[in-house]
């Protein structure tokens, strides 16, 4: 018996140190954690659960027999963030590069398979160089293994990636299908072929940072949601982020006790509209004075500023915030935004999270790049996102809400369930003067005559009273209120009960 305890104890010593000391400290001089610290950062002391730590790959070719390491660069488990519960995975650069072989994939699976049986999220570190080439086709099927498991969890278990070092080739897939995408500036990146097979075949020359980095992809093509400055940050900020969210689709979002009452009073919400109805004012204020504590998480902050998304609680209860941002292109809704737009409207409707809706938009930025890009397509897919959300939505124009874009933004027309205005709002197809400028073609040279329109037409839209004649907008709130009636509106919506038609899936406009 005493063989065996000490045989066992080898091996798990041996597990810990993966690759070896001298790997593990290449690790650390790059600035960068081992796969077992990271773990440890992520969970609850002592709760981490390890399976599989005896694994290793079943490889004989090109003298693999002879390299055999136990858990074959992958750490995996459970434990708790916060005392709920996690699924996780955590990459071992140190053991062949964190290159993917036919068993650790398998046990990836396992604790994926697991996750949606008990309904928990998964958490993946990833730092890999890929797939393990000794091994071929068995670690390409390794990968759609993977990949399977990640499209049957969608919208049932949130999943959320950590890129912490390289993600290239195939491996890119899998954290691309989960909710949400943390990178580590300067020591991770993304992307499908590297700098070297970039320049055989475009003939660009190009950094890998420039090419897939932390910057880059939470900047430009919007792959990442969050970028930190190192292991430690992106981990901490991961731990917040999984605060927000539930266990499932089956659950609520975790609730929280907070000593930010809801009849708190927010008389500076008064003043914030400008006077001058083109002159900008920051939403991020708006929203931070209105939900609790001022304690507003971002989602994609770097990325299509003009349409600002994120998570917040409202009387202990996460939300789901989405609202245009006057001061960057005036709040206009163009591919980008929409794109953000939707993929998140979409994330709080799987997972049981109510949406509020600040409006401030002008409409659709126009232009021949935008036409060209697809900004129908794109727009619809905000259109589309908020329409077929049957969580709680509960919207705000706080100024202008003009032509396609107001309906788009959860107006009443897309089944939104309380929808308010502050005095400020101006509902109408368009801004005063263009509207007129149509309308009065015939008196465009007559200034005098044209200002007498525009002031027409501005008195008689440039308000929210013709909608709240339609029954389109439910009240007219002072600003220094939004915060107590939104938390009024939610708690009367905390039960609503709206399903859609059944279908396999809906064909949302990719």
């Amino acid at each position: 018996m005493q063989e065996i305890i000490r045989q066992l104890e080898e091996k798990r010593a041996a597990a810990r140190l993966g690759g070896g000391q001298r790997r593990i400290d290449a690790q650390h001089a790059k600035g960068k954690l081992t796969a077992r610290e990271r773990i440890e950062l992520l969970l609850d002391e002592g709760s981490f659960e390890e399976w599989d730590m005896f694994v290793e790959h079943r490889c004989n070719d090109f003298g693999m027999s002879e390299q055999t390491v136990p858990g074959d660069g992958v750490v995996t488990g459970y434990g708790t963030i916060n005392g709920r519960l996690v699924f996780v995975f955590s990459q071992d650069f140190s053991v062949f590069g964190g290159s993917l072989s036919e068993s650790h994939a398998e046990k990836i699976c396992k604790v994926m398979d697991q996750a949606m049986k008990v309904g928990a999220p998964v958490i993946g570190l990833n730092d890999s160089g890929g797939a393990r080439i000794q091994e071929g086709v068995a670690s390409l099927a390794g990968y759609a293994e993977v990949f399977q498991r990640n499209v049957m969890a969608s919208g049932v278990v949130p999943q959320l990636s950590v890129i912490m070092g390289p993600c290239a080739g195939g491996a890119v897939y899998s954290p691309a299908m989960t909710d949400f995408i943390v990178m580590v500036k300067d020591t991770s990146y993304m992307f499908v072929t590297g700098p070297e097979v970039v320049k055989t075949v475009t003939q660009e020359t190009v950094t890998q940072e420039e090419l897939g980095g932390a910057v880059t992809h939470t900047t430009k093509s919007s792959v990442a949601d969050l970028a930190y400055e190192n292991d430690v940050a992106a981990l901490e900020q991961t731990r917040r982020l999984f605060d927000f969210l539930p266990a499932s689709n089956r659950e609520r979002p975790p609730e929280r006790p907070t000593s930010d009452t809801i009849e708190r009073v927010e008389m500076s919400l008064d003043t914030l509209i400008p006077t001058d109805p083109l002159k900008p004012y920051d939403m991020k204020e708006l929203i931070e004075k209105v939900v609790d504590e001022g304690d507003f998480f971002e989602i994609q902050p770097d990325f299509a500023k003009n349409i600002v998304v994120g998570f917040a609680r409202v009387d202990g209860a996460p939300v789901g915030i989405v609202a245009n941002q006057p001061m960057v292109l005036a709040g206009c809704l163009d591919i980008d935004s929409s794109r953000k737009g939707a993929r998140f409207v979409r994330f709080c409707d799987c997972f049981n999270i109510p949406i509020v809706t600040f409006v401030d938009v002008p409409g659709f930025l126009p232009g021949t790049a935008q036409e060209y890009g697809g900004i129908i397509k794109h727009g619809a897919k905000l259109l589309f996102a908020y329409a077929e959300a049957t969580v709680p939505k509960v919207t705000v124009i706080t100024r202008k809400a003009y032509g396609g874009a107001y309906d788009v933004m959860s107006s009443k027309h897309l089944r939104g369930d309380v929808n308010f205005a502050w005095p400020t709002a101006e509902i109408a197809v368009m801004g005063p003067k263009g509207a007129v400028e149509i309308i009065f073609r015939s008196e465009i040279g007559d200034s005098e005559k044209i200002e007498e329109r525009t002031e027409e037409y501005r008195t008689k839209f440039a308000n929210p009273f013709i909608a709240g004649h339609r029954g389109f907008i439910d009240d007219v709130i002072m600003p220094h209120n939004t915060r107590w009636r939104i938390a009024k509106s939610l708690a009367m919506l905390r039960d609503k009960e709206l399903e859609n038609p059944w279908k396999k899936h809906s064909n949302i406009p990719l």
